[in-house]
């Protein structure tokens, strides 16, 4: 694999994570229920959401340079 084919699949991979994380956190935070077994306040639910913002923005400024 080339260097920028490698670029794209882990921008796309971040990208991916990152929206991921989002929704995790904002399903965590709606919910009164347990989320995929794991009991979520809505406090807990801020680090999820900042680390799916990070790889949301790293995974696309990956993309728009390679």
């Amino acid at each position: 694999m080339d260097n920028t084919r490698f670029k794209r699949f882990f921008a796309s991979l971040l990208t991916i994570l990152g929206i991921v994380g989002i929704l995790f956190a904002c399903v965590g935070f709606l919910s009164d229920k347990p989320v995929l077994g794991m009991t979520i306040t809505k406090w807990d639910s801020i680090v999820p959401f900042l680390v799916g913002i990070v790889f949301l923005i790293s995974g696309v400024n990956l993309v728009s340079r390679s």
